[in-house]
């Protein structure tokens, strides 16, 4: 834009936009941030990835083996993680259909973000309070901060549609990942040094008892807190709450959840009207439960191979920031050759990186798996949320999320409760891995049913019948 000499701005000549379209498209554009509410929904991904990163994936997992349940073996620990994992999934699992219809008869989809995450941060914060051999404290506090998380997603996804048009949903929802894993890099950076000064060439600490040694850990827990917190303010500040189309008969809370669950039934009874989209749900149940089980088990699969802790964290921490630009780029390919085939692309290389874990040896072999990882994670589940937003009415995206959120809290659970019957059924530690391959084979074979252009006509049709009938 330039100016007059009275300060005022004045649009760049038409003449010249036209001969040149590149430069009517910035660069935050081009990134899918170019607008306030864009940048700040994205910032909730910068916000929660703190948990995603530190809770579930690289700190709490080995904290909770080796101190919370210090007097078990690997093994046992480990299938104390993944049940405390389950549970807190199946229960967000059964609620997020019916608080997702809700959110298309009451506007207050940011509300109930409000509401999980102050319950997130008060069960995170607690778990500065783990000490030796407290498990039944350290699950009962997993299992609440996973339901707190795990809901506010809910909600958070529903509102993609609602701020980002057609063909900036793929850009938005990569942005979202790629901030996110940049804020979930920052924090573990922060947290690995603060645990252990002596990567940095600093003294590293001398504890004068266990307990002691310790407190790093549990501090770093209070951090994700606040780093939670912080950045989630931009997204109740710019993004405005969604207006609802649909009303209930009643005005009781009693009225509101019969139509809710009347609707969610509608919902079920309507995705036979929305093959794709439900074709689509099935194929991301099936290859996100793979990408889930990778990377909730990682660590603690490292930690019963005896690796380096520091360097299994290190190597997530790399991982986040490796994801950056990998989860733009696979945005920017999906609006090349479309986002089916760019997750097709990350199927495979996870199924690589299943048989590469199955034969590493070596803390530098979980570090090089790690990046690969970082690699292909950001765009599956980006362009995954973007393809199935685009294939939903907007005036249903609660309940459609709703049911999409059933989805990826049950792609959390098939995975580890193979991978535990295995382990109990006296199967090699190393086996359980292989068996994610099977996940990405079926969920690729389903995605491939999927057409794309007729599901998103029918989403389109579903629109405009709504906006005539109201």
């Amino acid at each position: 834009m330039s100016s007059d000499r009275s300060g005022h701005s004045e649009p760049p000549s038409l003449d010249y936009a036209a001969a040149h379209p590149a430069a009517r498209v910035g660069f935050l554009e081009r990134l899918g941030l170019h607008r306030p509410e864009l940048r700040a929904w994205a910032m909730y991904d910068w916000a929660n990835s703190a948990f995603v990163t530190t809770i579930m994936t690289a700190v709490f997992p080995i904290y909770y083996s080796s101190v919370a349940g210090a007097h078990l073996a690997p093994e046992a620990s480990q299938m104390r993680f993944t049940l405390s994992t389950t549970i807190g999934l199946v229960l967000i699992a059964m609620l997020a259909p019916l608080l997702g219809a809700m959110t298309d008869f009451l506007p207050v989809k940011k509300r109930l973000i409000k509401l999980f995450m102050g319950i997130g941060l008060a069960s995170t914060g607690f778990m500065y309070f783990i000490g030796y051999n407290d498990l039944l404290l350290a699950s009962l506090l997993f299992v609440v901060a996973n339901i707190a998380v795990n809901g506010s997603f809910v909600f958070y996804d529903s509102l993609l549609p609602h701020i980002a048009k057609k063909d900036e949903m793929d850009r938005v929802s990569s942005a979202g990942y790629a901030l996110g894993y940049i804020g979930g890099g920052v924090l573990l950076a922060i947290q690995l040094v603060w645990i252990d000064p002596s990567i940095v060439g600093l003294p590293a600490r001398q504890p004068a008892s266990p307990e002691q040694g310790t407190w790093p850990t549990r501090v770093a827990f209070l951090s994700v807190a606040v780093w939670w917190l912080l950045f989630s303010i931009p997204l109740f500040r710019r993004v405005p709450e969604p207006p609802v189309q649909m009303h209930s008969d009643g005005h009781g809370f009693g009225d509101i959840v019969n139509a809710s669950l009347s609707q969610l039934w509608a919902t079920l009874r309507d995705l036979r009207g929305f093959k794709d989209a439900f074709m689509m749900l099935l194929a991301f149940l099936i290859y996100n439960d793979g990408i889930g089980t990778i990377y909730r088990l990682a660590t603690i699969y490292g930690e019963g191979l005896h690796f380096d802790r520091t360097i299994m964290i290190g190597a997530i921490m790399i991982t986040q920031f490796v994801g950056v630009p990998f989860a733009f780029l696979f945005g920017g390919l999906a609006g090349r050759i479309g986002n089916r085939p760019c997750i097709f692309l990350t199927l495979v290389v996870y199924t690589f990186i299943s048989i590469g874990g199955y034969f590493m040896t070596t803390s530098l072999h979980f570090l090089l798996l790690a990046l690969g990882v970082g690699m292909v994670q950001g765009g599956a589940q980006a362009l995954s949320r973007s393809l199935f937003a685009s294939m939903v009415p907007r005036h249903k995206s609660g309940q459609f999320f709703g049911l999409f959120a059933v989805m990826e809290k049950f792609a959390g659970i098939m995975g580890p409760a193979v991978w535990t019957i295995m382990l109990a059924a006296g199967l090699p530690g190393r086996t359980p891995i292989l068996s994610v391959i099977a996940f990405f084979a079926v969920g690729g074979i389903l995605l491939a049913l999927v057409n794309v252009e007729r599901g998103r006509q029918v989403a389109r049709e579903a629109e405009q019948l709504a906006v005539g009938e109201a």
